[in-house]
């Protein structure tokens, strides 16, 4: 009799689990779930981009400075 139990609510759980494997498979839901992870990357690459940018900045002004380029510019020429 337990034996019968178990199987029976392991059938039901697994028919509950292919269930919801089966809804997450639409198409709807996976245009949406695509487009959320598009969205979440171009703004993780929009913030690296700009760290990136940043740091950039930071150095050339360091270099500058470190070798003193930045009064150099107009009597070189």
């Amino acid at each position: 009799m337990i034996r019968r139990i178990f199987y029976l609510s392991l059938g039901a759980f697994l028919a509950f689990w292919v269930m919801r494997r089966l809804q997450a498979l639409q198409p709807d839901h996976i245009a949406r779930r695509t487009a959320d992870g598009a969205a979440g990357m171009l703004l993780r690459v929009r913030d690296f981009t700009s760290d990136a940018l940043g740091e950039a900045a930071e150095r050339e002004t360091e270099l500058r400075a470190r070798f003193g380029l930045d009064n150099a510019e107009g009597s070189d020429r």
